[in-house]
C-alpha cells in the first residue's frame, strides 16, 4: 500500500482506449472525444476527435470520421481520416476514403476510390520506413 499511496505515484496510462466489445451493437451516431476501439457490429455514424481502431471483429455500416482510422475488420461506407487511414492486413473498406496519407498493408482490401487532397505531399521513403518500423514495434 505504501507503493501506491506512499512517495512513489502510481503511474496512470495518459491516454485511455475506450471501446465497444464482441457482442455489443449499437445503432446512430456516436461521437468520441478520445481513442476508441470498436470490435462489435455498429450501425451508424462514428465521429471520433482522435484515433479509431476498427478491431478484427468489427462490422460497422455507415460514415467514419476520426483524426487517424486504422481498419483490421470490415467497413461498409465512407472512411475519412484527417491525417491517417491504414487498411491493416484482413481489413476490408468497401467505400471512399478520404484522407492526405493512405496506408494499405499486404492483405488489405480496399473496394472504392481515395481521395487526396491536392496539396497532400509525397513521404520520403524515410519517412515510410520510420512508420513501417514503428507500426510493427506496436503490433508486437
Amino acid at each position: 500500500m505504501g507503493e501506491l499511496w506512499g512517495n512513489n505515484k502510481l503511474k496512470v496510462p495518459t491516454e485511455l482506449i475506450r471501446f465497444l466489445d464482441r457482442g455489443d451493437k449499437l445503432e446512430g451516431t456516436l461521437e468520441l472525444a478520445g481513442t476508441f476501439r470498436i470490435e462489435s457490429q455498429v450501425k451508424g455514424t462514428v465521429r471520433c476527435k482522435n484515433r479509431l481502431i476498427v478491431g478484427e471483429h468489427a462490422q460497422v455500416e455507415g460514415e467514419i470520421e476520426a483524426v487517424i482510422v486504422t481498419v483490421a475488420g470490415k467497413v461498409d461506407g465512407n472512411v475519412r481520416g484527417t491525417t491517417l487511414v491504414e487498411i491493416l492486413p484482413g481489413g476490408v473498406v468497401k467505400g471512399e476514403v478520404f484522407t492526405p496519407s493512405l496506408v494499405m498493408y499486404r492483405g488489405a482490401v480496399l473496394m472504392g476510390n481515395s481521395h487526396m487532397p491536392a496539396d497532400a505531399k509525397p513521404a520520403r521513403v524515410e519517412e515510410a520506413l520510420d512508420f513501417v518500423e514503428l507500426n510493427a514495434r506496436s503490433a508486437s
